[in-house]
C-alpha cells in the first residue's frame, strides 16, 4: 500500500506539469487546440508555419505567441491592413487567436540561407547598428541569434523568409505599418535604412540562427 501511495505521490508533479504544458505562458492559448484551427493557415504559411510556399508570406514557426496574437488582433481590428489576413482574422475569437499563437510558438523552425554578399553590410547593422544615423543594433530587441523577446512581443527574425522581411521593412519605412504592437519602434528604425541595406538585412536574417 505504501508503495502505491509513494508511486502516486511521485506521479502527481509530472501529471500536473503535463496538464499545464499545453497552456502558453504569454497568451494562455492551447497549442493542441490551435493545431486543428491552424489547418487553413498552412495554405499560405506552410506546414507547421514554416512558410516554404511563397517567400513573400511569413514563417510563423517558433514565433513568439504574444507577437502572433497581437498581429492577429491588429488584422482583425484593421490596425494592420492586409485584405487576405483581415478576412481570415474576422471570424476568430480571442481564444482562437490565443490558441493559434500558442500552436505556432510551439512549432520547430526551419532556418533559411543568407547570401554571402549580405553579410558585410547586414552583420554590422544587426550587431552594432549605426550610431551616426541613429540606428540601434537589431540585436538589442531581437537578440544575438534573432530569437526575439517573447515576453516583450519582439518577434523572432531568425530564419524569416527574405521576401517577407524585405517587404515588412519597406512597409515600416513608408509608414504603411507601425500602428500595431511595437510597430512604431520599427518605423523609427526603418526610416534610416536604404534599399540596399534592407535587401542585405533581409537575406542575413534568413540565415541567422
Amino acid at each position: 500500500m505504501k508503495r502505491v501511495l509513494l508511486a502516486l505521490a511521485l506521479s502527481l508533479p509530472v501529471a500536473a506539469f503535463a496538464e499545464g504544458a499545453a497552456s502558453d505562458p504569454f497568451v494562455k492559448g492551447d497549442a493542441a487546440a490551435g493545431a486543428a484551427k491552424a489547418a487553413v493557415c498552412g495554405a499560405c504559411h506552410g506546414a507547421g508555419g514554416n512558410g516554404a510556399i511563397n517567400p513573400i508570406w511569413p514563417k510563423l514557426a517558433a514565433q513568439g505567441s504574444k507577437y502572433v496574437y497581437e498581429q492577429l488582433v491588429a488584422f482583425k481590428s484593421g490596425k494592420r491592413e492586409n485584405a487576405v489576413m483581415a478576412g481570415q482574422a474576422a471570424a476568430l475569437s480571442e481564444q482562437d487567436m490565443a490558441d493559434l499563437a500558442a500552436y505556432f510558438a510551439a512549432q520547430p523552425a526551419v532556418p533559411g540561407v543568407a547570401s554571402e554578399a549580405s553579410v558585410p553590410v547586414a552583420q554590422k547593422l544587426y550587431r552594432a547598428g549605426d550610431a551616426a544615423r541613429g540606428l540601434p543594433a537589431c540585436a538589442a530587441c531581437h537578440g544575438p541569434k534573432g530569437a526575439g523577446n517573447p515576453a516583450a512581443a519582439y518577434p523572432q527574425v531568425a530564419g524569416q523568409n527574405t521576401g517577407y522581411a524585405a517587404s515588412s521593412l519597406r512597409a515600416y519605412r513608408a509608414g504603411e505599418r507601425g500602428k500595431e504592437g511595437n510597430g512604431q519602434m520599427m518605423t523609427a528604425v526603418a526610416k534610416h535604412l536604404t534599399d540596399a541595406e534592407i535587401d542585405a538585412l533581409s537575406s542575413y536574417l534568413s540565415g541567422l540562427q
